[in-house]
């Protein structure tokens, strides 16, 4: 027969066990309640950290097809079988899932038993969504071509040096301490600075961390695009005004070492650098919150360096040489 302390005990675990599980229903309930209560449901996490080397191969597979191999679903489809560990990454998995696309295989069919596929596809979806297409392009001659390939350009015009190592997450402490939620670009002062993609002006002016700095929202609203810390007295491209329209490959500003000052035009950056960010916007809830999203952008700029816009000097300013026009080949004749 079992001493009245040991029953005790067994009791009080077994009463502790029923109260946690209470506690876990109720917790539960709640959670469900206010998601039910909340009925948006949109992505609150994502980071983006897809190396080169899988971004380069397929990239070459979604030009090659002429997008019928669309890297975004690629890319999910990798993800989501090496549950968001990239350090998994092999080539040979990556080709093989291209060669059953090319077969005839829908990426539906082939990711049917990965549960975060669509997760990965909407997040890959929202940072590359805006990079590659359909597009004319203009060159020397006035000749222009039909391509398909990427449509984002290099944040750096073409022949302007830069250095630039995966800074993301570094530490900053100017004014409180903090994580680094962009990639820096070292270069020159003056060096012109592109719009990355097409979209509209959403912030203009002085910010005491980026200086003079410009937001860009994308045109199908799912990217942010943050460029700051640009030149003292001349940062911005002549005429540039919050709620404009500019296309990729425009010329928007220019590269130096503002910030870290409340006073406007204080050159309070040791080094010249562009910072650029991108933030992804799941719900417009997210913009301005202290749940954003910013993304890595390393393995993105070193991709985008092989489409750099070529620029000329135009008085004070600097403008593009070539033009670019985006297109669907069914509006094409």
């Amino acid at each position: 027969m079992r001493a009245a302390g040991e029953v005790f005990c067994l009791l009080k675990k077994e009463w502790n066990r029923l109260l946690a599980a209470a506690v876990l229903v109720l917790f539960t309930g709640a959670v469900l309640l206010t998601a039910h209560a909340n009925s948006r449901e949109f992505i609150r996490y994502a980071e983006f950290n897809v190396p080169y080397a899988a971004l380069d191969r397929a990239l070459a597979e979604d030009i090659e097809s002429e997008g019928a191999v669309g890297w975004v679903d690629v890319l999910a489809y990798l993800s989501a079988r090496y549950g968001g560990e990239w350090k998994r990454y092999k080539p040979a998995d990556l080709d093989a899932v291209c060669e059953r696309l090319r077969g005839g295989e829908a990426i539906d069919a082939i990711a049917g038993g990965l549960q975060y596929f669509q997760y990965f596809r909407q997040v890959y979806g929202a940072v590359l969504g805006g990079f590659v297409g359909w597009h004319l392009q203009e060159g020397k001659d006035d000749r222009w071509t039909v391509k398909y390939g990427l449509t984002a350009y290099s944040p750096l015009a073409e022949g302007y040096w830069y250095n630039h190592f995966d800074d993301f997450g570094a530490s900053r402490s100017y004014g409180f301490k903090r994580r680094h939620l962009g990639h820096d670009l070292m270069g020159s002062v003056g060096t012109p600075v592109i719009a990355i993609e097409g979209g509209t002006v959403e912030a203009l002016g002085w910010n005491q961390y980026g200086g003079w700095r410009i937001g860009i929202r994308s045109t199908d609203g799912r990217r942010y695009y943050y460029y700051a810390h640009l030149r003292r007295d001349h940062p911005f491209a002549e005429g540039l005004a919050e709620g404009q329209s500019v296309r990729a490959g425009d010329v928007i500003g220019y590269l130096g070492q503002t910030g870290y000052s409340h006073k406007e035009n204080v050159n309070g950056i040791e080094t010249p650098h562009l910072h650029f960010g991108l933030e992804l916007v799941f719900d417009e809830s997210q913009k301005e919150s202290d749940n954003e999203i910013w993304v890595d952008l390393y393995a993105l700029t070193r991709l985008l360096d092989r489409h750099r816009a070529t620029v000329r000097a135009q008085g004070k300013e600097y403008v593009r040489e070539y033009e670019m026009l985006l297109f669907h080949p069914k509006n094409h004749t």
